[in-house]
């Protein structure tokens, strides 16, 4: 059997009840040739198939992955299959599915049937010799779903919706599955807030887990389009026309289903029906941050231009012999913009304080405000407080500015090992700004709404000068709570927001404009590769840019 194609068998012999009711063979529209291709490759490269899929609606996601769990469960001995969704009308309807795609088969290829519940079904196979193979719709939510059970096959049918305790349930049934390359896990949704899908989603999409993450956007669907009857386009569907190469009648669809289906509502277009990831999951609380601006700016982001980390010498005293290697398996640092000689720059850090937000840092070019390079480690004070001294001396030993609410350490340590260039601590009493003999930044009830209130004007004016995805996402999940107190919506973090907000708040006792330096035809950029020379010819070491001095 494994030598038959699924897609050719798929395509050929299994029917669905299409949207007009009639019972027709099922053909894989673009979403669903792009979710087998992923099937397949996973599949090939003989591993366990685990995919995460976030999908617009009626995409015919469901109906694709019924047909490959189905066939594979008629086709193959002891196939234990079983199908979770977040409702029992649901499940009435997938199971419903199921059988009709079983009863349509020609009956030379149909197994027989030895079972058939309200929602199982179990196959023999037509010599009676017995294939053993079951499929199984359940409900999320009722008691022990799926606990009981061995499965081969999982789908996992809008994940964001089931009730109660869904990762508690989530875990007991991946528990279930072998890690064998024949088994396969398949979530799938439409999102509804940041909940637990959406954090599934985040560790698939930054490699934390083994779920490949597959993104629907609603123009790929050919039906979602309407006849355009020449209305003028508003700024924002000129703006996605541009990004996403739509065409006006995909617009004029998209009129239609917001005015219609969605009551006038954009952003719950956006979520059931989104053009992008993070514009489908929509914050339950006050942005502060213009969502579509953030989102925008997202989908032009280029890659850094490095990632990597520090390596350096110290010998209980001073650091010397300083390197930046480059590095996707340790990137600290993410490098947008190298140092230009002369630019003064801004380096600002968030330590991590009782919660569990990583050590950030940020630098600036402060002649415009470009971000031009991030830092992030965790849980070592020691290793943030050395990439930051080695992070700001290579960026033209750039005013730096620490946080000191939960730690002077880093501003200390700093200090002792010789950067002294440092924010000082100022007093507002109104009529002047007072600056005190006191290094680091003090974040409190009287700063942190000025400093956010800054960089939230600063997106809103500049924001393709911001290079960091990670920042722009946290901008997403950064609302004014019902207290009133501006922070990170629950379950997610605000270190990238905080680190770059104090990295603003320093500007002021850093200079605004370029240092004027003498051009010499032999001269060389101070800690920066000059133009031509690579990595690979400036160290013998494997990936180590020669940054010494």
């Amino acid at each position: 059997m494994k030598s038959i194609n699924r897609k050719l068998y798929i395509e050929k012999f299994i029917k669905i009840v299409n949207k007009a009711g009639e019972l027709v063979p099922l053909k894989f529209n673009y979403a669903q040739n792009k979710l087998y291709d992923v099937i397949k490759k996973q599949t090939q490269e003989n591993k366990p198939v685990r995919i995460i899929i976030l999908k617009a609606r009626q995409m015919g996601i469901s109906t694709c992955v019924e047909a490959i769990l189905n066939t594979n469960t008629m086709l193959n001995f002891n196939m234990k299959t079983g199908i979770i969704t977040h409702q029992s009308s649901a499940t009435a309807n997938l199971f419903k599915m199921s059988k009709i795609m079983y009863q349509s088969l020609p009956n030379k290829i149909k197994p027989q049937v030895l079972k058939d519940n309200q929602n199982e079904l179990v196959f023999n196979n037509t010599d009676n010799t017995g294939l053993n193979s079951e499929l199984k719709c359940m409900t999320a939510g009722s008691s022990g779903v799926g606990r009981s059970d061995t499965y081969k096959q999982l789908h996992l049918s809008e994940y964001a919706f089931w009730p109660g305790d869904k990762k508690a349930t989530l875990n007991g049934l991946l528990q279930a599955v072998p890690n064998t390359p024949n088994s396969i896990v398949i979530i799938e949704s439409t999102a509804n807030g940041f909940e637990h899908f959406k954090e599934l989603w985040d560790d698939a999409v930054e490699g934390n887990s083994d779920f490949i993450p597959v993104f629907f956007p609603w123009f790929k669907m050919p039906e979602y389009r309407m006849t355009y009857d020449g209305f003028d386009l508003t700024e924002e569907e000129k703006e996605l026309k541009r990004i996403y190469s739509l065409d006006n009648e995909q617009l004029s669809w998209r009129r239609w289903c917001i005015k219609n289906n969605c009551s006038n509502d954009i952003d719950m277009f956006k979520q059931e029906y989104p053009s992008n990831p993070e514009e489908a999951f929509l914050s339950t609380g006050k942005c502060l941050f213009n969502k579509e601006q953030v989102i925008n700016r997202i989908q032009k982001l280029k890659d850094p231009l490095k990632k990597g980390y520090f390596k350096y010498n110290y010998n209980s005293q001073k650091i010397t012999n300083i390197k930046f290697v480059e590095s996707e398996s340790k990137s600290l640092i993410e490098i947008y913009e190298m140092p230009k000689s002369g630019y003064p720059y801004v380096l600002g850090g968030d330590p991590a304080g009782i919660g569990t937000d990583s050590f950030a840092g940020d630098v600036i070019d402060n002649t415009t405000g470009k971000q031009v390079a991030t830092l992030e480690v965790e849980l070592d004070e020691t290793e943030f407080t050395r990439q930051m001294y080695c992070l700001g001396m290579f960026y033209n030993e750039a005013l730096c500015c620490i946080e000191t609410n939960y730690s002077t350490f880093p501003t200390k340590e700093l200090f002792r090992l010789g950067y002294t260039k440092q924010y000082l601590r100022t007093i507002d009493d109104i009529i002047d700004v007072k600056i005190q003999d006191k290094l680091g930044f003090n974040t409190n009830r009287a700063t942190r709404p000025v400093i956010i209130s800054e960089l939230v004007k600063f997106f809103s004016e500049c924001i393709d000068l911001i290079n960091c995805k990670k920042t722009l996402l946290q901008a997403l999940t950064f609302i004014k709570r019902e207290d009133g107190k501006q922070a990170a919506d629950d379950g997610y973090h605000d270190d990238r927001i905080m680190s770059l907000a104090i990295t603003h708040a320093a500007r002021e006792q850093q200079s605004y404009t370029k240092e004027i330096v003498k051009e010499e035809s032999n001269m060389t950029l101070p800690f920066a590769l000059q133009d031509g020379t690579t990595s690979d010819n400036l160290d013998d070491d494997e990936n180590d840019i020669g940054l010494e001095w």
